[in-house]
């Protein structure tokens, strides 16, 4: 009989079998290998590559319902033994996992009464980009909040509270290993976190097909302290 996954141990279990798997095959056959940049052994030229095809694929996700209530059941299970009260996320684009439907839960879960009656006002945060330093600022987001459209056409929380999350997920086009990830170019993560003290817990999300076995970190790249995919967690090796 096949074991369910709508209790939290049950959904536990699956994501360890499944992290057994995934760690287990890291190192074996991936669609993305060097071919056409390699010639030039250029690193820009190999992550615009990747970045075309991955986000490609993502925006043409045939099974995105199922992916996404996969990866949701991996956020949630992951978070419950989290301490964290405010968590820092994003607004999905260009076919990204939202995070948000798993946020809420939590937040919600978070205005239960424990075993002590204490309560506990957990907070999430979407960033903003600061024009002068092109880094990201956290303002407080919930369902319903006023919202309006940043200058790269993001909706963003409008006139709310700042935040300083103690845990980020990061959004990942794809990561390879060390836990570096690939995004899009700007930069806006790595200079973040870099600037922040102390440094918050960073956790990339992203979609299995978007392992890079052959992803080489530059000298300004931060990585990510924890991987979780619709596939399960992945912690990188130091």
């Amino acid at each position: 009989m096949q074991a369910s996954t709508d209790s939290p141990r049950a959904a536990l279990f699956l994501i360890n079998q499944i992290h057994v798997s995934i760690m287990d095959n890291k190192d074996g056959q991936s669609p993305h290998k060097p071919h056409t940049a390699q010639a030039d052994g250029s690193a820009a030229a190999l992550k615009v590559e990747w970045r075309k095809s991955l986000i490609e694929k993502r925006q043409s996700l045939a099974d995105r319902a199922w992916r996404n209530d996969l990866l949701q059941r991996v956020m949630r299970v992951w978070l419950i033994h989290r301490p964290d009260t405010v968590i820092g996320a994003y607004w999905p684009i260009k076919g990204e996992f939202d995070p948000l439907p798993a946020l809420f839960r939590w937040q919600e879960a978070g205005l239960e009464e424990d075993a002590q009656g204490q309560q506990q006002h957990r907070r999430i945060g979407l960033p903003v980009v600061n024009k002068v330093d092109k880094t990201l600022t956290f303002y407080t987001w919930y369902p319903g909040c006023p919202m309006e459209e940043d200058a790269f056409g993001i909706p963003k929380p409008k006139d709310t509270e700042i935040v300083q999350p103690t845990l980020i997920f990061v959004p990942c086009v794809g990561y390879g290993p060390g836990g570096f990830r690939l995004g899009y170019g700007g930069g806006f993560y790595d200079r973040t976190l870099a600037s922040l003290k102390p440094k918050p817990f960073t956790v990339g999300l992203g979609y299995d097909f978007g392992w890079l076995p052959y992803l080489k970190p530059e000298i300004h790249d931060v990585p990510l302290d924890a991987i979780l995919s619709d596939t399960g967690v992945m912690w990188p090796e130091r």
